[in-house]
């Protein structure tokens, strides 16, 4: 009589980490204005009957695209977006994208998920069609 094989394990659906809370760790940062959905509206990890923007996360990385606050850097951003994150990815690595600095005055939406700040392309585009009327 032949021995039974290894014992069969059933394969077990991925974990993710979960993208509202990411979303949250993110905004909470005060160098963070908001979430950026990306140029086309692609940046975003889609749910059951809703989607969360500015942030995609797939089987390989945690992608995030965010405005940040102007008068931090680039880097400071960066660091304290990676701070807020560490243990809360389940391992993935972390992309980051800042899109947009929002400026001082700029004054934060209701939904900063999916609007954002004003970018300052946009304004710099409204201030030169003034002057030119």
């Amino acid at each position: 009589m032949s021995s039974p094989g290894p014992p069969i394990v059933p394969v077990l659906e991925s974990r993710l980490p979960d993208a509202d809370r990411i979303a949250a760790l993110v905004l909470a940062c005060p160098r963070v204005a908001g979430l950026h959905r990306g140029r086309f509206g692609e940046v975003a990890t889609y749910l059951p009957g809703r989607r969360v923007t500015g942030i995609r996360i797939t089987p390989n990385e945690v992608l995030v695209h965010l405005v940040g606050r102007y008068s931090a850097t680039i880097t400071e951003i960066d660091a304290s977006v990676r701070a807020a994150l560490h243990g809360h990815t389940l391992g993935l690595p972390v992309t980051i994208v800042i899109e947009d600095l929002a400026l001082p005055g700029d004054v934060a939406p209701t939904d900063q998920v999916r609007s954002g700040p004003v970018p300052l392309s946009a304004r710099r585009d409204a201030l030169h069609e003034e002057t030119l009327s």
